[in-house]
């Protein structure tokens, strides 16, 4: 095993002790109960269930319009610090439960992001724990089979780091697990989509979250090339995959988005971005609890959108947006209201980031109650973001 890798495992079990950033990491969630049923993840992996579907040709951005409003699966299969089975409640107490899905889906939810760390799964040559793969495999099923739009993607791995030193054996991993995936799911239809990297950074450092200098989204490009080709090339329905591709840390900046790396001559691919807008009220825990119509962030997000690719009829998901809990729900529903309007009339679906975490100083972006039965917490908000989603499909 490199020293690259012991050290990103050492990393790993430090990160479950500290306070993480909303983008998919932990937030402290002081009452969070009891838990859901924890058998499905202590019990033997679940009997495989064979996908041999058929995919329709059909370009990202016909796909796009089909989709409107999405959840985050947030502080789960995400999770490190534990081990096997048991990161799934690594950073919140309730192990995942079809309720949940069907919840999602009565709702009026059509898509389901599912955020995965792979690297603590995976053994010195880059094999995934079978039994990791069938619990994907399983709550990925639970997705489909409730007519959702499943996203599944490499989250917290923290063995990339984009420079040029660290490049070679980053793209050697990200093949060799993206390998893995293709495979496990290449029978599945259009409603699985693949995106390949969460956040890609440099950690730690003064251009980790300003969108990057140029050595990291050049290499972020690289990766991009490299899941893209690793996917395609895997056979069965992946020719048809429909894939989304991530720019630096996922960035909202223009400097960013210029430089996200995209195919020639394959319509089948989703720029993915991450926007927590207005910042200061949206992610800043510091920050105002007021939502201010007069902010533009939301607007020039969109104008930058528009101008670099929706206007070439490349699409856009935003995979993970949200406004943390400040006790302000009024401003919450507005922020949310104007944002997924927006999200609408660009044909852009939108996923809210939901970490399982609602009170406390932390990054609370909770709207589901996961203990069994499944329910919305804040049901007020979750009304608008059906509401305003319904005008995908004007």
């Amino acid at each position: 095993m490199s020293i690259k890798r012991i050290t990103a495992g050492v990393l790993a079990v430090i990160m479950c002790f500290g306070c993480m950033t909303a983008c998919g990491k932990k937030t402290d969630s002081k009452d969070g109960g009891k838990g859901g049923d924890k058998e499905s993840t202590e019990s033997a992996a679940p009997a495989k269930k064979e996908r041999n579907m058929e995919i329709r040709d059909i370009s990202s951005w016909e796909l796009v319009k089909e989709m409107s409003v999405g959840w985050n699966l947030g502080n789960t299969f995400d999770a490190t610090g534990d081990y096997g089975l048991g990161n799934e409640t690594a950073w919140q107490p309730n192990s995942t439960t079809e309720d949940m899905i069907k919840l999602l889906h009565d709702t009026g939810f059509d898509v389901f992001r599912l955020p995965v760390t792979w690297d603590s799964h995976m053994d010195e040559n880059y094999n995934v724990d079978p039994e990791w793969m069938a619990r994907v495999r399983e709550v990925v099923d639970w997705g489909i089979d409730n007519g959702m739009f499943v996203i599944l993607n490499t989250h917290h791995e923290e063995w990339y780091f984009p420079s040029e030193k660290d490049k070679e054996q980053d793209i050697e991993q990200l093949t060799a697990l993206w390998k893995q995936i293709a495979e496990e799911f290449k029978g599945y239809d259009e409603h699985l989509i693949f995106e390949g990297l969460n956040e890609p950074r440099k950690r730690g450092t003064n251009v980790e979250w300003n969108g990057g200098d140029d050595e990291g989204r050049a290499v972020v490009a690289e990766y991009a090339k490299a899941f893209y080709d690793t996917v395609r090339a895997s056979g069965g329905n992946n020719e048809k995959r429909h894939l989304m591709l991530t720019g630096y840390a996922a960035s909202s900046s223009r400097t960013a988005l210029e430089q996200v790396w995209l195919p020639e001559n394959d319509d089948k691919v989703i720029v993915s971005v991450h926007a927590y807008l207005p910042y200061s009220m949206a992610l800043d825990t510091a920050g105002t609890d007021k939502f201010d119509e007069n902010n533009t962030e939301i607007d020039t997000l969109f104008y930058n959108l528009k101008d670099l690719f929706l206007s070439r009829n490349i699409p856009v998901i935003i995979g993970e947006f949200g406004t943390v809990n400040k006790d302000n729900l009024e401003d919450r529903i507005a922020c949310a209201e104007k944002y997924v309007s927006l999200g609408a009339e660009n044909h852009v679906p939108m996923v809210w980031w939901d970490n399982n975490a609602f009170i406390g100083n932390g990054e609370n972006f909770g709207l589901m109650n996961r203990e069994y039965p499944a329910e919305w917490r804040t049901p007020e908000l979750v009304d608008v973001l059906i509401e305003q989603g319904k005008k995908y499909k004007e």
